[in-house]
């Protein structure tokens, strides 16, 4: 696709060198121009541009009310702003506000077509980050429709503007992970990604130094200082999985880090202040663990400020359709194969199914069912392959 660049600039003569200067650079580019600032607002509400040179001084609508207007708007394409001599506080100024740089007048053909290509770079960056972030998004995709999953939802957008903890519970495989995730998307944190802890898979003597990190020296592998998963959520969200299989001797620290937002790493004593929002998930029943003396009862208090129940799928089997239609569609794209398409009866099949697995096995059976069936899935291929 080729690069589109607006130029913005009352002065015709310096908009005739800035197009000659990017068309010697890379006569594919389409230049499009606007003789003041009205008309370079309306170009870029009709049309999408990779780059955009705008000056600042000009009547009416100056540069700086084009580059406001312009992120108010949501565009998010660099801004090269032109200033005079005399202008290079405004055009600070406009880094400031979100513009990418500035050049001066008359420009210097070297800074100027270095600025353009990092503008580019910065264009394709951001081009880049969407589609990697709307590929995680789809990746934790909550699918469903049923009352259960509705609940859930409902659930995640109470708490999005807040940073309450909660205490994610449900059977393996039902997409507590899944939930998870959407709690942080919709939170103020987001910008920082989620770190996340299976405490069922580090060893009972390693989550300590996993949680809190540990000092040079303080035990015999700790070969330098590292830092703990606490410290690396700092302003973010810290996603405590498989809480219920944490040993006790963590679980009281996790509790004294809740209760004074500071941890110390292991063989340390200084304090380190956190400021971590906890989202905790588990498959066991942790009232029946503290009856056990396996889990401390305030730690559950102070984790479970909101419970979020995951149902099983045998308890939101409408919803069973629609997460078979999913998974063959984002199985067959990631195989690189063409849609394939399951009938009714075979659907009805699957419906019937207890799924002890949940979500999880629903997947792995679709995706063995891709791979078996032929270009329809039908309920003898279920009966085989299930």
């Amino acid at each position: 696709m080729a690069t589109k660049i607006l130029i913005i600039e009352d002065e015709s003569a310096i908009r005739n060198v800035l197009k000659n200067i990017l068309l010697d650079e890379n006569k594919k580019f389409i230049i499009d121009e606007a003789a003041n600032g009205e008309s370079g607002l309306k170009c870029l509400a009709n049309t999408i541009y990779d780059l955009v040179i705008c000056d600042i001084k000009m009547p009416n609508i100056d540069g700086i009310e084009v580059l406001d207007q312009s992120i108010q708007n949501g565009i998010d394409t660099p801004f090269i702003m032109i200033s005079g001599h005399g202008d290079v506080e405004t055009a600070v100024e406009c880094i400031k506000k979100g513009a990418f740089d500035y050049i001066s007048k008359p420009p210097d053909l070297n800074r100027l077509l270095t600025t353009i290509r990092n503008g580019l770079n910065n264009k394709n960056l951001k081009t880049e980050n969407k589609i990697l972030r709307k590929k995680v998004n789809n990746k934790y995709r909550i699918i469903g429709e049923s009352d259960e999953i509705n609940q859930v939802h409902n659930i995640i957008n109470k708490i999005a503007g807040t940073d309450a903890r909660v205490l994610i519970s449900g059977e393996n495989g039902t997409g507590k992970e899944l939930v998870a995730h959407a709690i942080h998307q919709t939170s103020n944190r987001n910008k920082i990604p989620m770190i996340e802890v299976n405490c069922a898979a580090i060893p009972a003597e390693l989550i300590e130094s996993e949680l809190f990190g540990h000092e040079k020296g303080s035990f015999t592998s700790a070969h330098k200082q590292k830092k703990g998963k606490f410290e690396l959520a700092d302003q973010g969200t810290l996603f405590l999985d498989e809480i219920g299989d944490m040993s006790l001797s963590a679980q009281a620290k996790v509790l004294r880090a809740l209760q004074e937002n500071k941890i110390t790493r292991v063989g340390g004593e200084k304090e380190i202040n956190v400021n971590v929002r906890i989202i905790a998930a588990t498959n066991k029943d942790l009232k029946k663990e503290i009856k056990n003396n396996n889990f401390i009862e305030d730690l559950l208090h102070r984790l479970s400020v909101i419970p979020i129940h995951v149902p099983s799928l045998r308890d939101r089997k409408k919803d069973i359709a629609l997460l078979v239609n999913y998974f063959l569609e984002i199985i067959c794209h990631e195989n690189g194969i063409s849609l394939k398409k399951i009938n009714q009866q075979a659907i009805e099949l699957l419906k019937n199914y207890n799924w002890p697995g949940n979500i999880r096995e629903l997947r792995n059976t679709i995706e063995r069912l891709i791979i078996l069936s032929g270009e329809e899935i039908t309920e003898k291929d279920v009966s085989l392959y299930k």
